[in-house]
């Protein structure tokens, strides 16, 4: 079983802006090696994150070379004129969704791009893709790019079974990740100035797990207590070539709120900004139930067990993408 040993944490570091006023504090997160050949460490190092923060960056996760290109990409699809875009216009959770006129400069002004799940015939015939056309050479590398991040988010799942002493297999073996629901979401925020503070307002993922992408410009934000108030609102950095990974709803319900799903959101710094989420759920008919790790008579199940598919189809009803 695994001990609780700490991970060593940096502390906040507060940062002053011109004129020396006071700006937010900067969180410096744990920081998960993929590639350690110590994997218990490395599951002890995750337990520890997800339990104090639900977010830590994911170094050497074997997609650094591909980063670059992908961001290219998306760059290229949102150059895109409007009206071609939206001759991809969302569907089914795929394809293009515009940033909404009638937010103005209010939260939420981004425009989006979804790649949905193509492990099974059924779903990856409601992708819906630029033609070559209009965008010469662009499905390929995306394809490639969304398989190479499946698979690293595959061998974190893993490491999170052995976190929470189960078998590293366990996710596979109850169907989890035989056939997923994972999609790829573009994104660009947009670099006006405006008066609204957030240009992607407080939110937590309702998922498994987020494997997130940044081009390096500022904004994200994370609540690390999400029950204080007021909300206390931290900096973190870009670290070049890592994820940053954060844990989802399902897993808090999965693990008895053992593991924290955190609040986040991206605050408007007026520049363009580009990033890019993996989003790995389980398969919709994968029931999720308290672990038998996670649960006691002292700290018994708060969640009945509930098909994963429902579960998503649920928030997603009420608080739609």
């Amino acid at each position: 079983m695994l001990d609780r040993t700490r991970v060593r944490i940096m502390p906040l570091e507060l940062r002053r802006g011109s004129g020396g006023k006071e700006m937010s504090p900067t969180l410096s997160l744990p920081i998960i090696d993929l590639s350690s050949s110590d994997r218990l460490s490395t599951a002890i190092s995750i337990r520890q994150a997800c339990i104090e923060y639900g977010f830590f960056y994911l170094v050497n996760h074997g997609v650094e070379n591909d980063l670059v290109k992908a961001f290219d990409e998306s760059r290229r699809f949102f150059s895109l004129p409007l009206e071609e875009k939206m001759k991809l216009a969302r569907k089914e959770f795929r394809g293009y969704t515009p940033q909404d006129p009638t937010l103005g400069f209010q939260g939420d002004s981004k425009e989006s791009y979804y790649i949905g799940p193509m492990a099974d015939s059924t779903s990856v015939k409601l992708n819906q893709w630029p033609s070559e056309e209009l965008l010469g050479n662009w499905r390929p590398p995306m394809e490639s790019f969304y398989w190479k991040l499946f698979g690293a988010g595959k061998k974190l799942l893993s490491l999170i079974a052995l976190s929470l002493n189960m078998d590293e297999d366990f996710f596979e073996k109850i169907g989890a990740v035989d056939k997923p629901s994972a999609f790829l979401r573009l994104m660009r925020y947009p670099g006006e100035i405006g008066p609204h503070e957030e240009v992607c307002s407080a939110h937590s993922d309702s998922g498994t797990l987020t494997l997130l992408m940044t081009d390096g410009v500022p904004g994200l934000q994370i609540c690390p207590d999400k029950l204080k108030e007021p909300l206390v609102w931290e900096d973190v950095s870009h670290m070049e070539g890592a994820f940053i990974v954060n844990i989802g709803d399902l897993m808090e319900r999965w693990t008895n709120c053992l593991y924290r799903s955190t609040i986040h959101r991206v605050k408007r710094t007026g520049k363009e900004r580009y990033s890019m989420a993996l989003f790995l759920d389980p398969h919709p008919d994968c029931v999720v139930e308290c672990l038998t790790t996670c649960c006691s008579e002292s700290s018994p199940p708060r969640f009945a067990p509930i098909r994963s598919g429902d579960y998503m189809n649920e928030r997603l009803t009420k608080t739609p993408v």
